[in-house]
């Protein structure tokens, strides 16, 4: 298998496109991706998770990018941190899948993970020293030996425990002398040593086979059909049910930016005639509000075309963003248009004047504020762009294409959808924006609490022009449970409440420890604030517990058959062997049930055979006061869902042998490895900083 192709994708038009393109570099780089995966992971499902999070980390650390290693190298360290996160060595099992001769890979996963890992780069995926040194954060003279004593255990193992009486003192010298990298005065020394001693010629002979034997089995591994489509339709699901929820956050927008002024306005003045200034002559409160503070000023720079005329109105620019806040109006009929950053909007000198270490943010269009709604021609809006490297520069910002806002019904002409059946209009408007960097300040903060007993550390707060972020770490020592995801409701400094912005946290991969990972919660701004007391109010933790049990499947008995699990009775409702074979579990029982959803897998009766499972759920939503929503009732009023559970009840199993048509997967056992849940936390954390 090739590794390193030349990418087709140039790594510009990854930066313009973002999510399409990131996945379509994926897909071109797939089987290798694919393969290491499978070393970590058990199943198909957990493989389509592995890619789909993978894509969106790629996506979301792409501002970070800083292009002093390569790009694919890059990618790999973010899919190995997350193959790590999706499995620990005490539950990772080779699928059937993966190997027929079942010896070596059987005792590849009996390894401890730094040597599966140097020996999976380096042999299967043939990934050079230095680069692999790399990925595993290790110095290539450690990785020799990992390499070495990882071969020595596969070898031990896989010969039933025959024993092997070379000479140690040449022990250090095998992989380089097989690799053929060793000097010729030490190599001629070995060769004479290696001839007369026999302990030594067998040593070495197995030694070398089992190297030999991990370079070939790559292309024994092969993608199933369909794969990559799955992946790509969870990423479109994820989408959909993105641009649904916003809909909420839209509504409460204007309450919350209106209490925002008017705190800004009793509290915070630059003058007393700026302010009565700003007061007068602009309608959007959110921008009065900067503009009060002296961390802005109006531009009214206007660009027209095609009788569309967009004026950008003012900047807003801090370490963390550069906010432009922009008005559309079409001059000749009643549309209204909103930029989208991703499609049609870009910063054509991004890479000289721009902070690329930093993430995207997304602002979704606010279409509840009494502003939109006054005239059906024109839009008032904002979209975030990356923050200025330096303190002064000019963005030199061009737009190509407007999404059209489209009436969600003739009978409300008023209530208008970004998405759906999405129009465009297209043209050129070209703007040179002067802006000027305002100053964050960063806090140290010193402290730690436990979430179910897992601990949280609390690194820094940053107070920007626009936003607060809190930067907090969580344990991943403890074993058989994480934390997955944790997420906040709001923080409250000096008296003062912000609210979480539910689209702004992030993992912070240069920040990536062994032992903790660090993650920035967003909130909204709060200015001028000299913090002496926080309290940071927690909201759901996505726990990941590992409780593994083995069940016995037979296709012969009745079903269904149930068992208990952490506390709950689960039913096994169909074995059945065909093309493919079929097994259904279930558990509709979801009250006091400890997880919304199993990790499993479905061992087939022959070890040898080349399989893949397909998976499709039923569920329902709970939300947090225990009102279930059925997901096969359309529509889902995911806005009115208040921190929603998801439950699966059903999973539907489908299992293939993908190399023949003719011969059957027969179900042997149901495997479960753990599970996740869903936890409210109603914790709040007190940090003083006096």
């Amino acid at each position: 298998m090739k590794l390193a192709k030349k990418d087709t994708i140039p790594i510009s038009a990854i930066r313009e496109k973002r999510m399409d393109a990131i996945f379509d570099w994926f897909e071109q780089h797939q089987q290798w991706f694919y393969t290491l995966g499978w070393f970590y992971l058990r199943n198909q499902q957990q493989m389509e998770e592995l890619f789909y999070k993978s894509i969106l980390k790629v996506h979301q650390e792409l501002p970070r990018f800083k292009g002093d290693l390569s790009f694919e190298t890059w990618i790999r360290s973010i899919f190995i941190h997350i193959c790590r996160e999706l499995s620990n060595d005490k539950s990772v099992q080779v699928s059937e899948k993966v190997e027929p001769r079942q010896g070596l890979f059987k005792a590849l996963a009996q390894l401890n993970r730094d040597e599966k890992e140097a020996l999976i780069l380096t042999y299967v995926h043939k990934t050079p020293k230095e680069e692999a040194a790399f990925l595993l954060q290790v110095s290539e003279e450690k990785l020799k030996e990992l390499l070495f004593s990882g071969i020595q255990s596969l070898r031990n193992d896989i010969q039933g425990g025959s024993t092997f009486n070379g000479c140690k003192e040449y022990h250090k010298d095998y992989i380089n002398y097989l690799e053929r990298t060793m000097e010729r005065p030490r190599k001629i020394d070995f060769e004479i040593h290696i001839y007369h001693c026999p302990d030594c010629q067998e040593d070495l002979g197995t030694f070398q086979e089992v190297m030999l034997d991990l370079s070939k089995r790559t292309e024994e591994l092969h993608m199933p059909s369909g794969f990559m489509e799955k992946v790509k339709d969870r990423l479109a699901e994820k989408e959909n049910l993105r641009q649904q929820k916003h809909k909420k956050r839209k509504r409460t927008g204007l309450v919350f930016t209106s209490v925002i002024a008017l705190l800004l306005g009793i509290g915070y003045f630059t003058g007393v005639f700026t302010n009565v200034y700003y007061s007068w002559t602009e309608e959007d409160h959110e921008l009065r509000s900067f503009l009060q503070q002296g961390l802005g000023e109006r531009l009214n720079l206007v660009d027209e075309s095609d009788g569309v005329r967009i004026k950008i109105k003012s900047v807003i620019s801090d370490d963390v963003q550069t906010l432009v806040f922009y008005e559309i109006e079409d001059t000749e009929e009643d549309n209204q248009y909103v930029l989208n950053y991703q499609d049609g909007v870009s910063v054509k000198n991004e890479h000289e004047i721009m902070n690329r270490e930093t993430y995207q943010r997304y602002v979704p269009p606010d279409l509840e504020t009494e502003l939109n709604k006054k005239e059906n021609n024109v839009f008032h809006g904002k979209i975030s762009l990356l923050p200025l490297r330096e303190d002064n520069g000019t963005i030199k910002l061009q737009i190509t294409k407007l999404q059209k806002l489209i009436p969600e019904s003739s009978d409300h002409q008023d209530d208008f959808r970004p998405y759906g059946n999405t129009q465009y209009e297209t043209g050129e408007w070209n703007f040179e924006i002067p802006v000027t960097k305002h100053d964050s300040i960063q806090y140290a903060l010193d402290k730690r609490s436990e979430v179910e007993g897992i601990p949280i550390r609390y690194d820094k707060l940053i107070i920007a022009p626009t936003a607060t972020i809190l930067q907090y770490s969580i344990s991943n020592e403890r074993p058989g449970k994480m934390i997955d995801v944790l997420t906040f409701d709001n923080v409250e400094v000096n008296n003062r409440i912000v609210k979480a912005d539910q689209y702004g946290s992030s993992f912070l991969h240069s920040q990536y420890d062994m032992n903790w990972t660090a993650f920035q919660a967003h909130f909204a701004p709060l200015f001028g604030v000299k913090p002496e007391e926080i309290n940071v109010q927690l909201q759901t933790a996505q726990l990941r517990f590992e409780d593994q049990k083995s069940i016995e499947l037979d296709a012969s008995q009745e079903y269904p058959q149930t068992f208990e699990y952490a506390g709950s009775t689960i039913s096994i409702d169909k074995v059945e062997v065909g093309m493919p074979s079929k097994v259904v579990i279930s558990n509709h029982d979801i009250e006091n049930r400890s997880f919304q959803s199993l990790h499993f897998d479905i061992v087939g009766e022959n070890e040898n055979e080349p399989r893949s499972m397909e998976m499709h759920t039923e569920g329902l939503l709970v939300d947090k006061n225990g009102v279930a929503y059925d997901m096969n009732k359309k529509p889902i009023p995911y806005e009115e869902i208040e921190l929603p559970r998801y439950y699966v009840t059903v999973e539907r199993v489908l299992i293939y042998n993908h190399e023949s048509q003719e011969n059957e997967v027969v179900p042997k056992s149901l495997n479960i490895y753990g599970y996740t849940s869903l936890h409210y936390v109603d914790d709040v954390v007190k940090i003083s900083l006096e």
